[in-house]
């Protein structure tokens, strides 16, 4: 099966953007530099490379992303996204959502239970950028 890899965001303030990624889901920061520009690595978690040489599946491996320098404009308040929109897993959808807020991001969507899924919640970063956040439902 195919899986996502990889995600970038856009942003307009790269250093606000970084501050509030690593302040809310404790993301490491990586500038690519050289000819890569202002392209920063994120990380949320190991690569497959860094594993320790370990054989693990893809379906074990997290993805990390990228961010760079928005270079469009963003959709009017009140539309949905034209894109793809990434859910990030955490424990506490309420709690995290105070995170979110605390670091100068919004709430887009009240957070709702799915059923057989989890709790649902999508944010707003400080740079206009929409992502959801899920807090998966736990086998009984």
């Amino acid at each position: 099966m195919n899986r996502v890899v990889h995600f970038e965001i856009h942003a307009d303030d790269m250093a606000r953007a970084q501050k509030f990624y690593h302040d809310v889901f404790g993301w490491e920061m990586i500038g690519m530099g050289g000819e890569y520009g202002d392209y920063v690595v994120l990380k949320s978690g190991p690569g497959p490379d860094e594993l320790g040489g370990k054989p693990i599946a893809m379906k074990d491996i997290g993805i990390n992303g990228g961010m760079m320098k928005a270079n469009a404009p963003r959709p009017p308040k009140g539309v949905g996204p034209n894109a793809y929109v990434c859910i990030i897993g955490v424990d506490d959808v309420d709690q995290m959502m105070k995170k979110v807020i605390e670091a100068g991001g919004g709430e887009h969507m009240a957070a709702m239970d799915v059923p057989n899924v989890g709790r649902l919640a999508y944010c707003g970063d400080t740079e206009g950028n929409t992502f959801g956040i899920i807090q998966p439902k736990m086998p009984a």
